[in-house]
């Protein structure tokens, strides 16, 4: 799994070079109908559980780290409509910061805000300014990087929790088949979930570390979760339903 997915031309946001742009965010989630997972921190497992399955995608550095699944097929995403609104009461954070990103250095550990400058919603008449005529961030950039800062503080403790689960030999590879309304079978698989058997055969001392530090709630979340797999089935077979007129 690709880390930016949608992001097509990520550039280091600078005063001068951005000073008189104006950006409107999304409200057209067009550009994210074509990803089947997106990233989700541990604190937004409880919003998601209602709406996605939760489960484990590994980068291509290797490391491991959770995802709502989106859709049952490659580049689908049945959250996003024809119109390009997103169909679920909750939108994940990684999708609601676009087109916005923090990079991270692999030197000095620092964060530098990015842009999509592929993105349409630039230079849009009514949309937000980012930097004053002084060259100072606006109320807007401020609070967009509040935000940025908060979900990656989060994440650094999701990926925390996804290596304590990992050490515990708690994962296994997700081999689920489904079947479509039509008679085919989907095989989910190149994922990871927690091993129920696994998990309750963990010995009292890592059991009560789970609890202590509130991860057995994240990992009953992602279970819980799971169940979502249906509702992918049904958005699927409605998106095939042919329209009446």
């Amino acid at each position: 799994m690709k880390t930016l997915l949608f992001y097509e031309k990520p550039v280091a946001l600078n005063r001068e070079s951005h000073r008189d742009v104006h950006v409107e965010m999304p409200s057209d989630f067009s550009f994210a109908s074509g990803i089947n997972s997106v990233l989700l921190s541990g604190m937004e497992f409880i919003e998601a559980l209602r709406e996605y399955p939760i489960v484990f995608a590994r980068l291509e550095d290797g490391r491991v780290i959770p995802v709502a699944l989106l859709g049952l097929r490659e580049s689908e995403n049945l959250y996003v409509l024809d119109n390009g609104r997103w169909d679920a009461r909750y939108v994940p954070a990684f999708v609601r910061r676009y087109p916005f990103v923090l990079a991270e250095s692999t030197q000095n550990k620092t964060l530098t805000v990015c842009i999509d400058e592929a993105y349409e919603g630039l230079d849009a008449d009514d949309g937000q300014t980012l930097f004053d005529e002084e060259g100072k961030e606006t109320p807007f950039l401020k609070q967009l990087m509040e935000f940025m800062s908060q979900y990656q503080t989060d994440f650094k403790r999701t990926e925390r929790f996804v290596n304590h689960i990992r050490s515990l030999g708690l994962f296994t590879e997700m081999s689920a088949k489904v079947e479509l309304t039509d008679g085919r079978n989907v095989l989910l698989k190149d994922f990871l979930v927690v091993d129920e058997k696994k998990l309750q055969d963990l010995d009292k001392n890592n059991a009560q570390a789970l609890l202590k530090s509130g991860e057995m709630g994240l990992v009953y979340a992602h279970l819980l979760s799971l169940g979502n797999l249906a509702r992918l089935v049904d958005r699927l077979a409605e998106r095939k339903a042919p329209s009446f007129h």
